[in-house]
């Protein structure tokens, strides 16, 4: 009796062996950590801040399936650039719940999917992918400094291990995806917390405000956008009626920031950066027009086109001012738009916000060409910038008005200089009088 129940055991033992056989053991089917990996020195480093953010992403086993394919380069922010450099309220936006694919595109962004050491730097001027696809550009500039995108080395090497190397940057990189979730989100939040209001009208025979009617929130003002223009330097600014009045359906001041922000981010746009945050008459009038409801598109030229600038060209009082009002359209373009323009109607005119100038745009070389002769640029850098109020469309060049250079001294009829001073319409105090 016995040995018929063993027999009946060991038939029973061979009949389930291969079912268990086809269920996959958990002590193989995930990648075997080396104690001494790259990933356990970064969650062990002085590098706590970026650590910590690797957690709360749920990046663990993701990056330890990268490390056990090749070995990587992570580039990893001082804990000074994530503890007080970060605009706390980015940094709200990456720790919400429902923001965790843009928290984990934003580390994985700082992780390439090779070796490179400080020996192995490159020497030109290269992009780099990384394991969120997003491209890094390594950079040594003249004095030896290396950098990825605009974050400069402080620690290269900082951290070597056999399937890894962390070098430590000033800064975090910000990827444009990111960026524009953040702003898209927060604009989203904005416009639903506030009810709409009537936005004025205007009637055309007095030129005056007639009873505002209900319109819906964020709709575009009636005043066309030269009407709100402050007259002058000299005259201080008054805000022009738009929809809500008081109460801004988007706050101006802070997507003008955004954007500036953005240009610093991207690298090589500095100069236009440098000059929108020293000249604040210019950001603060950006930002209220934004504010009331008005939309802009900048041509911003980069560095190199800005280290062409004469003396002479920027010493008149108002010149950069002027300037960067000629590569400002009182439009919304992305790229897309302006290129199927081009390509459908061969030449476009555009206004710019320094009357009475318009900038000219064609097809060229497959892309979008701004401009006359020696003063022309082609679009470099396509939306570096789009929240849907400030489109920011990177250019190679700096754009100057066509002025009549052949005009004969002699005549007795000169045209005169367009001034460096802001052109606006004189506001009317009530109605023409009709002579009889």
């Amino acid at each position: 009796m016995e040995y018929s129940n063993s027999i009946y055991g060991l038939f029973f033992f061979l009949f389930l062996l291969p079912i268990l056989s086809a269920f996959p053991h958990n002590s193989t089917s995930t990648v075997q950590i080396n104690s001494n990996s790259i990933l356990v020195a970064l969650l062990d480093s002085h590098y706590t801040e970026l650590a910590e953010l690797v957690e709360k992403a749920l990046l663990l086993q993701k990056l330890e399936e990268a490390v056990g394919n090749h070995n990587i380069t992570i580039f990893a922010p001082r804990n000074q650039a994530l503890e007080r450099d970060l605009d706390p309220e980015f940094k709200r936006f990456l720790l919400e719940p429902r923001n965790l694919r843009s928290l984990q595109t934003l580390l994985m962004s700082h992780i390439l999917p090779s070796r490179i050491a400080s020996t192995h730097w490159p020497e030109n001027s290269l992009r780099h992918q990384t394991l969120s696809n997003h491209r890094l550009h390594l950079t040594v500039n003249p004095s030896g400094k290396k950098s990825v995108d605009s974050a400069e080395i402080l620690r290269a090497d900082d951290v070597i291990r056999p399937d890894g190397v962390i070098h430590g940057i000033e800064r975090l990189i910000v990827p444009r995806s990111v960026q524009e979730d953040f702003n898209r989100r927060r604009n989203l939040r904005d416009i639903s917390a506030i009810l709409p209001e009537g936005a004025p009208e205007v009637d055309p025979r007095t030129n005056r405000l007639k009873k505002p009617a209900p319109v819906p929130a964020g709709a575009p003002p009636v005043l066309p956008i030269y009407d709100a223009l402050a007259p002058g330097p000299s005259l201080a600014p008054a805000p022009a009626p738009g929809p809500g009045g008081a109460r801004h359906h988007f706050n101006g001041e802070r997507q003008v920031k955004d954007f500036i922000q953005t240009l610093l981010h991207y690298g090589g746009y500095n100069e236009m950066a440098d000059i929108l945050v020293n000249l604040t008459s210019l950001a603060t009038e950006m930002g209220r027009l934004v504010s009331e409801g008005y939309v802009l598109t900048v041509l911003a030229p980069n560095d190199e086109a800005m280290a062409k600038l004469t003396t002479d060209q920027l010493s008149e009082p108002g010149a950069p001012e002027q300037i960067i009002y000629y590569h400002i359209i009182p439009e919304y373009q992305t790229e897309e738009s302006m290129y199927n323009a081009v390509r459908r109607f061969g030449k476009i005119s555009y206004d710019t916000l320094r009357l009475p100038h318009k900038v000219v745009a064609q097809e060229s070389d497959g892309s979008v060409k701004f401009g006359h002769g020696d003063s022309s640029a082609y679009l470099f850098d396509p939306d570096i910038y789009t929240d849907g109020r400030i489109s920011v469309q990177g250019i190679d060049g700096v754009l100057l008005p066509l002025e009549e250079e052949n005009e004969d001294e002699s005549s007795s009829i000169r045209r005169a200089k367009i001034p460096l001073v802001k052109v606006a319409t004189k506001p009317r105090r009530g109605g023409m009088k009709l002579e009889t």
